[in-house]
This record gives C-alpha cells, sequence and structure tokens, in this order.
C-alpha cells in the first residue's frame, strides 16, 4: 500500500514489509517514510488546517456522518485486514471495528458541542461594567501516534475528535500494523475530508514519530504505547500539549464476598483477549485466602475451554502475539517467576508467536511479572489476608491504569474507589472494562490526560476568551 502525503498516495523506494504473526507471511509493504517526509507533511498540514478551521461545525458533522457509513459499508474488509496484521482473533476484530464506528459516530456528534461559557466579571469589583466569554478554538496540528495493538480503534479516538474541532491530523501508525490505518486514509477522502488536513505516513518511530512530535509548528501529540516511549516523546515534543495513554499491569481484587458468577467467564477473557496485549488486560489478580484454592480451580477450569491457533478461524479464542520475540520474552518471565518460587499451574509453552494461556500462583513481587507490563497471555494470582491488603497490593506499581473489584459489600466498593491509585475503578467487572463515550486514562506511569470524544476534544482545543466593555 501508499501512505497518505500531502494529499498525495505516494510511494518511497524503501518498504517496511507486514507480516501476519502467526506464520510470519507477508501480507503487504508500505513506504519507509524518512524525517523530510514528515515534515512535508507538516508543512500540508499547515495549509490544511486551515481548511478545515473554515468548515462550519454542522459541516465537519456531516463529513464525518459519511466517513461513518463508509466505514460501516468497509467492516469485513477492515475486520480481516486487522486480525491478519495485529494476530487478533477475526471476532476481536469485528468488535474493535464496531467500536472504531462508534468512536467516529460520537466524535461526529461532538463537533456539534464544542461550546466555552459565560465568564462573570462583574463577580469582581474591578469587573463592573464588563461582559466575558470564553470560546474554543482548534489548537492547530496533532500529531496521533498510534499502536499496534487497536489500530483502528485507537487511532479513531485521536482522528476523530480532532478533525470534529477543525484541527489537521497526521497519523503515524505503528509499523507492525499500518495497513488497516492506511485504509482510513481511503475513508476519510472519500468523505471529503479536506486532503491536506489529514494524512498517514509510515515509517519508523525514531525517525518519523519524533520528528513530527519535535516540530515546533506541532500544537498536540496524542501517543499510545510504551512507557519508555511515551517518555522519550515526552523529552522530545517540548512546549506543546501531548495525551499520553501509556501501559499499565492491572489488578483485579476479588472479595471473599463476591458473587462468582459475575467474575467468571469475564475474568479469564479478560486476562487472554487479544493474547494479553492490552493495556488494561488482567495481568495481576488478588483473592481473599479464605476462596483462593476455590478461585483458582475455577480460574484453571474456564481457561482450559480456550481455543488457541490461527486468528482467522472462527472458533479461535486466542490467536498469536505480535511478534515471536515477544512471546520469547513472555517464556523469559514466565521463567523467572518460576525461579523465584511462583507455582505455574497452566500455560507456559511458546509455539512461534503463540504462548498458551499461562497462570501462575503466588508470585513474588519481584518479578517482571508482577512489577511490569508483560503484555502477553499469561495472569499472576496471589493470595491476600484481607481486601485491605488487595488494594495495598494493587497500588504497589508504578502504574494505575484501571483496577476491577468484584464484592456484594458496597463499603468495601467505596474503600477501593477511594483507595485505590487508577484512572478508572470498575466494580464488579474487569479492568479491562471500556466503552468509548468515558473518560479513559491512567495515573503514575500510565500516563497523562484523557481520551474518549468528549474529553480528547477539551485537550485538543485552545480557550479564546473574549471581554466586552459595556460601561
Amino acid at each position: 500500500m501508499r501512505m497518505l502525503l500531502a494529499g498525495e498516495w505516494v510511494e518511497r523506494s524503501k518498504k517496511i514489509e507486514v507480516r501476519n504473526p502467526y506464520d510470519n507471511s507477508v501480507i503487504d509493504t508500505v513506504p519507509l517514510a524518512s524525517k523530510e517526509d514528515a515534515i512535508l507533511a507538516i508543512e500540508s498540514a499547515k495549509k490544511g488546517q486551515k481548511e478545515i478551521a473554515k468548515l462550519s461545525a454542522y459541516e465537519r458533522y456531516e463529513i464525518l456522518m459519511k466517513a461513518a457509513k463508509i466505514m460501516e459499508s468497509r467492516k469485513e474488509e477492515l475486520a480481516q485486514t486487522v486480525a491478519m496484521e495485529v494476530g487478533k482473533t477475526i471476532r476481536e476484530a469485528r468488535t474493535e471495528i464496531s467500536r472504531a464506528l462508534q468512536t467516529l459516530t460520537l466524535s461526529a456528534e461532538e463537533a456539534k458541542r464544542v461550546i466555552g461559557e459565560e465568564v462573570r466579571f462583574d463577580g469582581v469589583p474591578t469587573g463592573k461594567g464588563k461582559i466575558g466569554m470564553y470560546i474554543r478554538v482548534p489548537v492547530g496540528i496533532v500529531v496521533a501516534i498510534s499502536p499496534f495493538n487497536f489500530p483502528v480503534n485507537l487511532s479513531m479516538h485521536k482522528i476523530a475528535p480532532a478533525l470534529a474541532c477543525g484541527n489537521a491530523v497526521i497519523l503515524k501508525p505503528a509499523s507492525l500494523t499500518p495497513l488497516a490505518c492506511l485504509k482510513l486514509g481511503e475513508i476519510f477522502l472519500e468523505a471529503g475530508i479536506p486532503p491536506l488536513a489529514f494524512q498517514v505516513i509510515t515509517g519508523p518511530g525514531g525517525e518519523v514519530g519524533e520528528t513530527l512530535a519535535a516540530h515546533p509548528d506541532v500544537r498536540k501529540v496524542s501517543f499510545t504505547g510504551s512507557r519508555d516511549v511515551g517518555k522519550r516523546i515526552c523529552q522530545v515534543a517540548g512546549y506543546k500539549k501531548i495525551t499520553m495513554e501509556l501501559g499499565s499491569n492491572s489488578a483485579v481484587i476479588v472479595a471473599k464476598d463476591a458473587d462468582m458468577n459475575k467474575v467468571f467467564p469475564r475474568v479469564v477473557l479478560a486476562s487472554y483477549a487479544l493474547a494479553g496485549q492490552v493495556c488494561i488486560s488482567v495481568q495481576r489478580i488478588f483473592v481473599e485466602e479464605e476462596i483462593f484454592d476455590e478461585f483458582v480451580d475455577r480460574f484453571i477450569k474456564e481457561t482450559d475451554k480456550l481455543k488457541v491457533g490461527n486468528q482467522l478461524l472462527e472458533e479461535t479464542d486466542v490467536g498469536p502475539m505480535i511478534e515471536e520475540k515477544e512471546a520469547i520474552r513472555i517464556e523469559e518471565w514466565i521463567g523467572e517467576g518460576i525461579k523465584k518460587g511462583a507455582k505455574l499451574v497452566r500455560g507456559g509453552r511458546r509455539n512461534g508467536a503463540i504462548v498458551e494461556p499461562t497462570i501462575l500462583i503466588d508470585c513474588p513481587k519481584d518479578t517482571k511479572l508482577f512489577r511490569e507490563e508483560a503484555f502477553g497471555p499469561v495472569v499472576i494470582i496471589n493470595r491476600v489476608k484481607s481486601f485491605e491488603e488487595g488494594i495495598e497490593e494493587t497500588n504497589d506499581s508504578i502504574y494505575g491504569l484501571q483496577a476491577g473489584i468484584f464484592t456484594e459489600n458496597i463499603k468495601k466498593a467505596w474503600k477501593a474507589v477511594l483507595g485505590v491509585e487508577a484512572g478508572g475503578v470498575i466494580i464488579n467487572d474487569v479492568p479491562t472494562f471500556r466503552v468509548d463515550i468515558m473518560p479513559y486514562g491512567g495515573v503514575k506511569d500510565s500516563g497523562i490526560g484523557r481520551e474518549g470524544p468528549k474529553y480528547a476534544i477539551e485537550e485538543m482545543t485552545e480557550i479564546k476568551l473574549i471581554c466586552f466593555d459595556i460601561s
């Protein structure tokens, strides 16, 4: 495929191979963009931003709704592309495309709600005779850097709100999974977005991504990905707005009074969806010791029901990881956990990029599986003496994206809401719960800012104050 640069579909002599993680076969190639391409994209976006800013809110709404209609007609094509390049199951891919359509539609609606409010200058003595208000105006150029795991929906969480409020967007997708993102370029152009207002360029993050993020004419960078890359982008971005959706090692606390029919099978599915490569995937589970053995037994039984294999088959529940090297890393982390005293009770075997759904119990706190973001199909289940200890163990992390709490006790639930250090606390469901309308983001090393169309638009606009002297 070609990349969308400066209103044209362009080729480059150097290519990036896009491979199917299941069998490592080449699906397609995309251009390897350069630093010069990134600068051209920014110069073009300056013109494109002026064009899209001239459109009325309703005109932008109409374009985004037309994009949604076109995308609806290409749903299966997009799902097949995502399944092939990401390795997620075809059912997971279809769910992602459906969610992306929701994100796009919600953003279109928000185009009509980019509003300000009155400022009561006369609320202070020196403000008498003044009438004030503020409006929201687009920041200008938004650089969107999206991850491999949800290439369409997580890109849409950046693209659609930015376009809705009149910004130009340059999308830099993950080099491993650029194909569906390039198809989004086709969809938005067909829908009538000004050609210079939306571009998709493919290339290495270290050169293209950093050039885009560091450029002074870029006023907003929205990034989803790993903590280390996010910190690097913050260092080079300098004086501009940023949203960082970074990693996590999300926890679930299961109280002894929990309703197990609410816990299962949700907690198992949330542990191994997309082979665990979800930033809010269940990684650490803390179970009160009175029900620990019962919980582990049921978790094993539910895990044994999962079918592992080719992601394009309808019956597959767990497909491959994104690359074999990531599967090897997970294999090593599992080995480290066992060596330090954890007990392997299921899985642990690897075949190429596929890792069996894996369960370890009583995993020490000095292991990578406890401390770092695994981003793979492995979960640790540790016993705790009390619900309060579960909160302490959950907070013993550099991350704080979302946490899941299972309890039928309202006081315990509120204790967790107030005590857990996370951007979201989900009561009687898994931390993997997300609907695309909600404010989504984390604390600590899990990120800065919030996504969700309404909340993204707030971060992609500037407040402009207006004051009239009528004295």
